[in-house]
């Protein structure tokens, strides 16, 4: 019997993402709506032990990218997570990885576009939100459609304008904090904010896990450079700049700019629902600080939707060259990009826009759930096929790369831990407990498909 005609995931695409593009799509793609606007939820529930929390997310956070960084250093594929659980755990994890991370993403772009809506009714308060967040998804396609060098051209610089922004925070922070002359002045700035108010952490230690969750999800994008490998210039060194640079951009986007925000005020000032940012700007006396900040978090919200577009549309193509998606899924256009996947997406995209705003509010906060424990379960399975290939090494199978996760298997232990702890701690809630049960009925429905196909003799090697 003939064996079905196979393909590689990057075959057919061009190399038109340069270093720079990819440097910044590595920390742009995971600075989303979540640092501007969720930290307010997570400084009132934790108070400053939330630097705490981002500091030991964003460790794992790195541990789990570096593992990446080393598996595309073995085999560059845009495909990635779909294809190295499959090439080290086997295919039915390929399968699990591939279709969770392409639905988790399409439900959180959906949620990025729906939210940017909101935002837009900040200037126009008459525009419906699903008309904004269908226009969003309209724009955002036409960008992607046209080829990778332009979607790489626009994630560029919607991340420029994001990392300017939290750099500007950070430079006016350390400017009230000193203090030096100037313009700058905030006169609650101190120090002494991280301990003075009922200690660094005011609400117990406890709470270091509750707010793990939110620390971790605001990470979540920092994995889809692995999806850039089919088109990045000279991929092995273009990606291992990229996750290089994932530490440092860590340590200035995320804590550098929660500690500022920390120093500047006091934690009770904080409140949910509004941005810790404008809270900051305007008690500065910054003029529109609202209106500036509300611009910013519209750029982050496009851009995390932007990437989404990107990543889903590869990752669909390469599962349908295994033969475990709709074949006609692995076109490409004249352009070079997967125009069939990618328009799959924005449809699933735009049916959970209609989701969030029409349906039923049990059927959005199912779909979110899923979202939650969908990034979980593929980041694990990042964790395990890198120890899947090390594995592979140690017995001759594959050949080791120069790339390693440094101490290895401590780090990915420790990183695996991490994600134990929020699925540990999302059982004591009843929205936990929801999560817990959605990706549980995911997983036993994934299996259910995947044993459909193997029936059906789908799937190639």
């Amino acid at each position: 019997m003939p064996q079905p005609e196979t393909h590689t995931p990057e075959e057919g695409y061009r190399r038109g993402l340069s270093v720079r593009m990819i440097r910044m799509m590595a920390v742009g793609g995971a600075i989303g709506t979540g640092l501007f606007y969720g930290t307010g939820a997570g400084i009132q529930s934790a108070g400053p032990a939330l630097l705490l929390v981002f500091a030991v997310a964003g460790l794992a956070i790195f541990v789990i990218s570096r593992a990446l960084g080393e598996l595309l250093d073995h085999r560059p594929t845009s495909g990635s997570l779909y294809e190295y659980p499959r090439e080290f755990l086997g295919p039915f994890a390929g399968f699990l990885s591939g279709w969770t991370y392409w639905v988790t993403v399409c439900v959180s772009c959906a949620a990025e576009v729906t939210a940017a809506g909101e935002y837009l009714r900040f200037w126009w308060p008459w525009v419906p939100v699903w008309a904004t967040a269908l226009a969003f998804l309209v724009a955002l396609g036409v960008v992607n459609l046209a080829s990778a060098r332009v979607y790489g051209e626009t994630e560029f610089w919607f991340a420029g304008m994001k990392a300017a922004t939290i750099l500007a925070l950070v430079v006016f922070g350390v400017w009230a904090l000193l203090p030096l002359p100037g313009p700058v002045s905030v006169p609650s700035a101190s120090v002494a904010n991280l301990w003075r108010d009922g200690g660094f952490f005011p609400n117990g230690a406890f709470v270091v896990l509750t707010a793990l969750p939110l620390a971790l999800f605001a990470y979540a994008g920092v994995e889809q450079v692995g999806l850039t490998a089919g088109e990045a210039q000279d991929p092995k060194r273009t990606l291992r700049k990229a996750v290089t640079s994932i530490p440092l951009r860590i340590a200035l986007f995320y804590l550098g700019a929660l500690a500022v925000l920390l120093c500047l005020r006091g934690w009770r000032s904080y409140q949910p629902g509004q941005s810790p940012f404008v809270a900051v700007f305007a008690q500065a006396g910054v003029p529109f600080a609202a209106g500036v900040v509300n611009f910013v978090v519209l750029t982050a919200a496009a851009s995390s939707c932007n990437s989404s577009m990107y990543s889903t549309a590869r990752l669909l193509r390469a599962i349908a060259l295994r033969r475990e998606g709709p074949g006609w899924l692995g076109a490409l256009s004249p352009r070079a990009v997967p125009a069939r996947a990618l328009a799959a997406s924005a449809l699933v995209m735009a049916a959970g826009v209609g989701a969030n705003v029409w349906a039923a509010q049990t059927a959005w906060v199912a779909l979110i759930s899923l979202a939650t424990v969908g990034l979980i379960i593929v980041w694990g399975l990042i964790l395990a096929s890198h120890a899947g290939y090390r594995r592979a090494v140690a017995d001759g199978r594959a050949a080791q790369t120069g790339f390693r996760l440094p101490l290895a298997p401590a780090s990915t232990a420790f990183a695996g831990l991490v994600l134990g702890s929020v699925l540990f701690e999302q059982g004591f809630s009843g929205g936990g407990r929801l999560v817990l049960a959605v990706g549980a009925a995911w997983v036993l429905a994934v299996a259910l498909g995947f044993r459909s196909l193997a029936r059906a003799g789908r799937g190639t090697p």
